[in-house]
């Protein structure tokens, strides 16, 4: 989601005169990454082993003296490897997890720049359910049709990019990479989670209305009121507030909004 808000932002940067628009995109992407970095850095960390007995707290803090654990936020991969000595995460982990953000960053961009160029809400619509959604029921719904299996192995199926080193895979090898569990959580919903796919239309019209309307209202703000009224230091946060972002719409309220035109 923040990924997304970040190419909103960068929709109105780019039409600013030169070389403002080029050097405000990468103070922005920069800001992004190192956001990202802290935060992988973050759930990274090893922690420390649980206290036996309920941790004391500090007078008047209302906080337990040991630090937050890690978010469970998205898997790790290779996170059993998170026991180095020194508290800090490995680097080679790290930057693993830095390239997957950064295709993901490239990927939703170059998706939502397209779908923008088109004018097309179905393309807009698809490029968010890839992105946001991981695709889920692109094979269909049939997984979420079978009734539940009595086997305790947990069935499911993933969308998988077919660039990359899957294209150079054969269809029975892409069917098995389909059913590998990741460790993303990502990956189609079972005959017990069904009924989130009725939402999955919802979803796809408010995400395309905030879209839509964020992008149209950045784009009448002048190019004065964003860069603020010099270089001066101190002043370069002056634009800030004219960049925040709406509230997304109710589902409903868009619903019978439709539902009235038609």
């Amino acid at each position: 989601m923040t990924n997304l808000h970040v190419w909103l932002l960068t929709t109105r940067l780019r039409v600013l005169p030169a070389p403002q628009a080029q050097v405000h995109i990468q103070g922005l992407i920069d800001h992004f990454f190192l956001d990202v970095e802290d935060r992988i850095r973050q759930v990274l960390r090893p922690q420390p082993p649980p206290p036996s007995s309920p941790p004391a707290e500090q007078p008047n803090s209302g906080s337990p003296t040991t630090p937050p654990p890690a978010t469970s936020f998205y898997s790790i991969p290779n996170g059993s490897t998170v026991t180095k000595r020194g508290g800090r995460p490995p680097e080679a982990l790290v930057s693993k997890q830095m390239k997957i953000f950064r295709e993901q960053w490239a990927g939703l961009g170059v998706a939502l720049d397209l779908a923008l160029a088109q004018g097309s809400d179905a393309v807009l619509a698809a490029a968010m359910w890839r992105n946001l959604l991981g695709a889920r029921g692109s094979q269909g719904f049939g997984l979420a049709l079978e009734p539940t299996s009595s086997s305790s192995v947990h069935e499911f199926r993933r969308a998988v990019n077919p660039g990359g080193a899957m294209a150079r895979l054969s269809e029975a090898g892409r069917v098995r990479e389909e059913r590998r569990d990741d460790g993303s959580g990502v990956h189609d919903f079972g005959p017990e989670e069904r009924e989130a796919y009725v939402r999955f239309p919802e979803t796809m019209l408010v995400l395309t209305t905030y879209v839509r309307s964020e992008v149209a209202r950045l784009a009448a703000i002048p190019d004065e009121k964003i860069m603020g009224t010099g270089a001066a230091l101190g002043r370069e946060a002056e634009g800030v507030a004219a960049l925040r972002f709406n509230n997304i719409s109710n589902a409903k309220a868009l619903l019978n909004e439709l539902l009235d035109d038609s």
